[in-house]
């Protein structure tokens, strides 16, 4: 098993985040001072273990995330 997370480059507008972390601050929730928005995917893989990094990193970069705006870190776990 393992989690991909995808989220916004730091060089990219959130405004999602921007528009939470208004209401957070409407709210009462002055301190926060930021709210970056992310998704992440928890993948199963039946495959060889030995391939799984690379074909982790590959549905990353082909699939799961546009790599003109967005980043991911790729969690496996046992």
């Amino acid at each position: 098993m393992a989690r991909v997370y995808v989220s916004l480059k730091k060089s990219v507008a959130d405004p999602q985040g921007q528009t939470i972390k208004k209401a957070l601050n409407d709210i009462g929730y002055e301190g926060v001072a930021e709210v970056r928005v992310g998704k992440f995917f928890d993948i199963s893989y039946d495959g060889d273990l030995e391939n799984l990094e690379r074909v982790l990193k590959e549905i990353s970069e082909k699939v799961l995330a546009n790599p003109v705006i967005e980043e991911f870190v790729i969690e496996e776990s046992a």
